[in-house]
């Protein structure tokens, strides 16, 4: 599902993960779980705050492979900084973050919105993704192909 509303882009994607919602509420509690699911195909993390817990901040480094000159990072030459905040946590439902990518291009200011829904559903559970305010620099294909990329390193991990 993708919509602009107001000039603000929304993205989002789903896939439903053989997983119980308590486990994948794990997943985004951890900070060992969060850079092996969180970063998309071809990037690797590093988690340098993290405080899972409402109005707690955390801090990442997402990184591209060394050789892939194809991507740029949006902070360096190859990485892509992050900064948010926890909003809501709702334990085995829903978290809540905001998301603030550390660039000098305007193209990538502001905040993003991003919301995790988890839904029980026979043999698992539907994991939701939904990110308002997307930046007008991150390209709405690349995007949508990184949350799917996200969601399958996340039912990787703990189907």
């Amino acid at each position: 599902m993708k919509g602009v509303s107001g000039g603000q882009r929304t993205d989002s994607a789903t896939r439903v993960i053989a997983a119980s919602p308590q486990s994948l509420y794990r997943a985004f509690l951890d900070p060992e779980a969060w850079v092996k699911w969180l970063p998309p195909e071809g990037m690797t993390g590093h988690i340098y705050k993290f405080e899972p817990r409402q109005g707690g901040a955390y801090g990442m480094a997402l990184t591209y492979a060394k050789g892939d000159r194809s991507t740029h990072g949006k902070t360096s030459e190859d990485t892509d900084v992050v900064e948010g905040c926890f909003l809501e946590l709702a334990p085995d439902e829903q978290i809540v973050h905001l998301v603030r990518l550390q660039s000098n291009d305007p193209a990538f200011a502001g905040e993003m919105k991003m919301k995790w829904s988890l839904s029980p559903v026979p043999g698992g559970a539907r994991v939701t993704i939904t990110c308002e305010n997307v930046p007008e620099g991150v390209q709405q294909e690349d995007h949508n192909a990184g949350l799917q990329s996200t969601l399958k390193n996340l039912s990787i991990l703990v189907e």
